[in-house]
């Protein structure tokens, strides 16, 4: 489980970090991060969306329980006031944890990198 401080809650919180936030995509997951720095935010937050589209009940928490495991260490790397969305798509009910990691590393990683010049 994650500290009540590191989870976002509120569906505003959710709504600026998808519509404010860099996206990156990778085959299993979507993230949405958001550099915001208000003066109470100690630590980075996140939030994950496992829709009914990637399975039943015991498949969304079994998905959700694995990206939770794994978003828990990569919230000290990240800056205090950050949010970050997690999305599970589809193919992630049936991805190895491994692959979720890979997925997850990946597309935090691209959604950090700064944007080129056009």
């Amino acid at each position: 489980m994650l500290a009540a401080a590191q989870r976002l809650r509120r569906s505003a919180d959710f709504a600026a970090a998808i519509r404010g936030g860099r996206r990156a995509a990778r085959g299993t997951l979507v993230v949405h991060f958001l550099i915001d720095e208000p003066a109470c935010a100690s630590t980075a937050r996140a939030g994950f969306v496992v829709s009914k589209a990637v399975g039943n009940a015991v498949v969304r928490n079994k998905v959700q329980r694995r990206l939770r495991h794994l978003v828990r260490p990569l919230l000290s790397e990240l800056p205090a006031g950050a949010s970050l969305v997690v999305r599970a798509l589809p193919p992630a009910a049936g991805a190895t944890f491994a692959t979720l990691a890979t997925d997850l590393e990946g597309a935090l990683a691209a959604a950090r990198r700064p944007r080129r010049a056009r």
